[in-house]
């Protein structure tokens, strides 16, 4: 492998001048970069990362936490935090706590030995449950930078990337009693237990309070071995008076266009519905379900860049940024 010290003595000049010259150093002069630049590419010279995090103290790597990648959601945050990595020469470590305390608790010891310069993370959902969270305010305390993105703690002191929960499924709601006239509208959840799912009630039911309504829920167990599609079926086949759904999260609402349809409602004229979803959810259901689309792409860049702002030194006030969502009308509502 080509060596720093080689280059210099092929171009007969310093190591200093041929790594400053690697790294666009405005003293050093276009004619001498582009002579370094263009041995470095020949000779496949490759710059000794542990050298580099050794002299400046930094791995140029972020380790990114997640409950899952199976949720869309997650999957689409993690492409937008690889991309703004790439885009200012990070790297990233991926590991999943698979919604488990002892899971997430592993992975920040083992990328807090000096493996990572800061973490981005959604809590995962046993943390959330049980209020464990100390061992994300240990990291933090040891000077390791933590951002929490969509899931977060309100009581750790941190940057935060958030969605705007409440107000998208209020309006979302308002939509439905306004410019759909419903008055019974059905609200389906499986993660009312997490703190985004708390918001999205929360706006569900202040929307149907200012318009003297009153709320229905059906509360899923997220567990793998409930039927989803069943309980749907049967609840919606026992109250034939609900003329509008509202889901929670990006699963839910697709099964209940199917299910709906298996009753012989039609959609929308019988129907209303309205679920979380992301680019291409619409292309998963016909009648296509109209969606709350969270932006997760522009979730994974934001948080990306504000830690590695924070990094850089370049934000010493913590943030909390709220991405705007947007209600994407298609064809289960009117």
């Amino acid at each position: 492998m080509t060596t720093l010290k080689e280059l210099a003595a092929l171009l007969n000049i310093s190591i200093s001048t041929v790594s400053k010259a690697l790294n666009d150093s405005h003293e050093i002069s276009e004619n001498t970069r582009i002579r370094v630049k263009e041995l470095a590419t020949k000779l496949n010279y490759k710059p000794n990362r542990i050298a580099q995090q050794l002299k400046t103290n930094t791995s140029k790597t972020i380790g990114v936490i997640l409950p899952t990648v199976t949720n869309p959601f997650f999957a689409e945050v993690l492409h937008g935090i690889e991309m703004a990595a790439t885009n200012n020469d990070y790297d990233i470590i991926v590991c999943l706590s698979n919604e488990t305390l002892h899971k997430e608790k592993r992975s920040l010891d083992l990328l807090s030995n000096g493996s990572v310069d800061g973490f981005i993370m959604a809590v995962a959902r046993e943390s959330q449950v049980t209020k464990q969270t100390d061992h994300i305010k240990d990291v933090i305390e040891s000077k390791l930078p933590v951002l929490m993105f969509d899931r977060v703690v309100d009581d750790i002191e941190c940057n935060k990337v958030i969605v705007d929960d409440f107000q998208s499924v209020y309006d979302a709601v308002e939509h439905l009693i306004v410019n759909d006239k419903r008055k019974n509208i059905l609200l389906v959840s499986n993660i009312e237990e997490l703190s985004v799912g708390q918001l999205r009630i929360s706006g569900y039911t202040k929307a149907l309070e200012d318009h003297n309504l009153k709320p229905n829920i059906l509360k899923l167990d997220h567990a793998v071995d409930v039927d989803v599609e069943k309980k749907i079926y049967k609840y919606l086949k026992a109250n034939p008076t609900i003329d509008a759904i509202l889901s929670i999260d990006h699963v839910t609402g697709i099964v209940a266009i199917n299910m709906a349809k298996k009753i012989g409602r039609e959609i929308p004229k019988d129907l209303s519905v309205v679920g979380f979803g992301y680019e291409h959810t619409q292309l998963l259901s016909s009648p296509k379900i109209s969606i709350i689309h969270q932006k997760a792409h522009r979730i994974g860049e934001m948080s990306t860049q504000l830690l590695i702002d924070s990094l850089k030194g370049e934000n010493h006030k913590l943030q909390t940024i709220v991405v705007p969502s947007e209600l994407q009308l298609s064809e289960s509502s009117n």
